[in-house]
Order: structure tokens, then sequence, then C-alpha cells
């Protein structure tokens, strides 16, 4: 059999532990080479007293730490960045960004990949940035005329997914989040659930949440994003997590239907 590749793609460090960490560890652990491509450092979101605001470049420095003991703790393949500012993907240009990513689609060659949806989960412009940079990407990646910065041979991506939140998620944690929205430019965003029926695929990874708690805590300098969550005992964080591996099958060249999976890689075992 090939071997099974997985590559997720980000914005910014967190949002692989806080938004799919039992779904990765459960690959991961079943020999699935898992593989990371964040697009920013987090440098700005600073959430504690800001006399104790190391900077831009420091806290970058810090985050990229965290980041890389949480991936160890998951125990993925391989992480790489595409260098971007955290709050300025969005500004990236298209060209640049997304040649990076096919680059990477066809250097790793992943069966599967996921990505952000369309509103981001929240409506956050580097995760919608990022996610229609990696639709780009997928096409490109295909495309034998389309010539990459290391002139890559073309690869195929057999199944996309976006990471969702489902309402049945989002009703659970919005008592422990306080207000969830946020302003850009103009306009008020927050959370945008998917309902149920709008769910393709569930993974089951509740023996992989503990794996997926210890990298979550990796990110010390964003806990406090999680509000009362972060305080929760860890059995009580168990069952929240265990309800995170929602995911919309994007596109498929290799099965079909409205029957739900539970499996990244069904249609190609």
């Amino acid at each position: 059999m090939t071997q099974l590749k997985l590559l997720a793609i980000f914005a910014h460090p967190d949002d692989e532990a806080m938004g799919m960490g039992g779904t990765l560890a459960k690959y991961a652990a079943e020999g699935v080479e898992t593989h990371l491509v964040c697009a920013s450092r987090g440098e700005v979101g600073w959430f504690g007293p800001e006399e104790q605001n190391p900077g831009p470049e420091r806290l970058g420095q810090l985050r990229e730490v965290e980041l890389r003991n949480a991936v160890k703790e998951l125990g993925m393949t391989s992480l790489s960045f595409l260098d971007y500012i955290d709050g300025q993907v969005d500004q990236a240009d298209h060209h640049e960004a997304i040649a990076k990513i096919v680059t990477h689609i066809r250097r790793i060659q992943p069966q599967v990949m996921v990505t952000f949806p369309h509103d981001g989960n929240y409506g956050h412009p580097d995760h919608i940035a990022i996610g229609q940079f990696t639709n780009a990407a997928i096409v490109c990646a295909a495309d034998a005329s389309y010539k990459d910065p290391e002139n890559l041979a073309p690869h195929r991506v057999s199944k996309l997914y976006f990471m969702v939140d489902g309402e049945d998620f989002v009703n659970l944690i919005a008592p422990f989040m306080g207000d969830m929205t946020f302003p850009v430019d103009d306009q008020i965003r927050g959370e945008s659930p998917w309902k149920n029926w709008m769910i393709t695929t569930r993974i089951d990874m509740a023996e992989h949440c503990h794996t997926a708690w210890k990298a979550i805590m990796c990110h010390k300098s964003q806990l406090a994003t999680l509000g009362a969550l972060a305080e929760m005992h860890e059995d009580a964080a168990m069952a929240v997590l265990a309800m995170q591996g929602t995911f919309f099958r994007a596109f498929s060249l290799v099965n079909r239907g409205r029957k739900l999976e539970s499996d990244f890689f069904e249609g190609l075992r």
C-alpha cells in the first residue's frame, strides 16, 4: 500500500492543536504521515498585560517553540512555515502564497489535505485567506504546466477537507468562552457553527484527546483565548475535545454519497 499522508495547512500556531489535535494524533499513531504548514508565527496576538508584551519578533520566536513542542506531542512528521506575519496573511501576494503551498504539496505528496472553510470558522481574515490560497494551490499542484519555485513534479490531491465547528460543539463551549465576537473593518464577526446535516465526516479520536490536551497546553501564551476551558479539569476537557472531529469533505476523487464518513482515507485504503 502507498504510504498514507495527511497535510494540514493553517494560519497560526495553535490552530492545529485547538482545532483538530485529537484527529492529528489519531492518524499519526496509526502510522499516517501527518504534516503541518503554518502561514505565520503568531507574532501579533498578545493576550497578557501589555507591559509584558515581548514584541512581535520575540513573540513569534516564543510561539514557534510552542508550536514545535505541540507538533512533537501530536507525533507529526513535519512542520513548515510560509513566513507571513500574523494578521497580514490576507494581504500576502497571492501568486507567491500559492506557489509556496504548491511546493509543499508537491514535495510531501499527500492524498488528503485539511484547511479552513470559506468562513474561517469565525470570520478571521487570516483563516479565510489561507483556506483560499490552499484551494488554489491544490489546483495548481496538479497542473503540469504550473511551475513552482523548486520545479517539482505535479501532484494531484485525492481529498480536501474543511475543519469545521459543529453546532453541538459550539453550543457546548459557548458558556465557557464569553463573547466570541470581534470587529473586522466595519463588521462584527463571530463563530459560525455548521449544522449537523452539513457535516460529512466525523472522526472518532476520543482515545487521543489526552494527547491533544497536552499539545494544547504547549501553547502557553495562547491559553487565555480558551477562557474558562483552560481551567477545566482534564477529564472534563476530554469530553469537549472528543466532539471536535467534525469536517466537511470539500471534494473527493475516490468516494461519494451522503453517508457520514468516519475516516479521511475512506476510498483510499
